[in-house]
């Protein structure tokens, strides 16, 4: 078995991480707040108290973290893996982040002897509970091959998408599609409210058929009943959206469903619901019904 590090116990990293440790793998932990990696340090990982200190432990070291400001500092920054890491060492970045970042973080790494995968991930909480997350991969094959039989623990869909930044990328396809996708999710359910059906009804029927989404399935029946806890962060999603709205930009191409949708999240934390769940979208919805 495996020697790994795992940085970010957050909403979904709690549950990947508890994965790899019960196939077996030793771990050691990294979370700002130590008191989310309770859950982890309780069954057996070892607590170290900075992402350098993982890396000098572990042979793979993941990560997932908020913001690409917190991938650089963890990765690259004064306390971060690459102060830490033994040449031969894997870093697999698992946050939603720049595709420009990924490759920057590549080149740094190599120059120390280092490898690095950049594996941002769809499935939210539910995903990560169930292991069925799928994995976009970029980087280097050899390296891909080597994580793999780890990737199998904690997801589903895995695939190898290209080199350096190609896991981002994919992912950027991704957060555009779920982006309109949440739009149509909130505006079909509150019309169904208003109309006096059951929204339990209304979402076994149309997510059978020809509308049925991820979202209408997983995230409707949450709306339904009144729970907006993130499995994934409107505050996170902004940033997602942000990211492939400058990305798109560089490449010299349009995306105006896209932005309309960006103006709509930014409407939701300016409200206070940052810290919901996408699924938040509908108290926005609801609000802007009930003048």
């Amino acid at each position: 078995m495996s020697v790994l590090g795992w940085i970010g116990t957050g909403v979904m990293g709690q549950s990947m991480c508890m994965h790899l440790m019960d196939a077996g793998h030793k771990m050691y932990v990294y979370n700002r707040t130590k008191e989310k990696a309770a859950p982890l340090i309780e069954k057996g990982a070892i607590w170290c108290s900075t992402p350098a200190e993982v890396a000098g432990n572990s042979e793979i070291i993941f990560s997932i973290v908020g913001f690409p400001k917190d991938v650089r500092e963890t990765i690259l920054g004064e306390n971060g893996i690459i102060k830490g890491a033994k040449p031969g060492s894997v870093v697999v970045d698992m946050t939603t982040s720049s595709p420009k970042l990924a490759a920057e973080i590549h080149k740094a790494l190599g120059a120390e002897d280092m490898e690095s995968l950049d594996a941002p991930v769809s499935g939210g909480d539910l995903g990560a509970q169930a292991a069925t997350l799928a994995i976009m991969v970029g980087g280097d094959k050899p390296v891909y091959d080597r994580v793999l039989p780890l990737f199998k623990i904690i997801g589903k869909n895995i695939a190898l998408m290209g080199g350096p930044g190609a896991g981002q990328h994919t992912k950027m396809s991704n957060q555009i599609l779920i982006a309109g996708t949440m739009i149509g999710t909130v505006e079909s359910l509150l019309y169904a409210q208003k109309s006096g059906l059951d929204l339990g009804s209304v979402i076994k029927v149309i997510g059978s058929g020809a509308a049925g989404s991820w979202c209408i399935n997983n995230l409707g029946p949450r709306i339904a009943c009144g729970d907006y806890d993130p499995g994934f962060y409107i505050k996170h999603f902004i940033k997602d959206m942000g990211i492939a709205l400058e990305e798109a930009k560089g490449m010299n191409i349009s995306l105006p469903g896209l932005a309309m949708v960006h103006q709509f999240y930014i409407s939701a934390a300016a409200l206070g619901h940052e810290d919901l769940g996408t699924q938040g979208l509908y108290k926005v919805l609801e609000k802007m019904n009930n003048r």
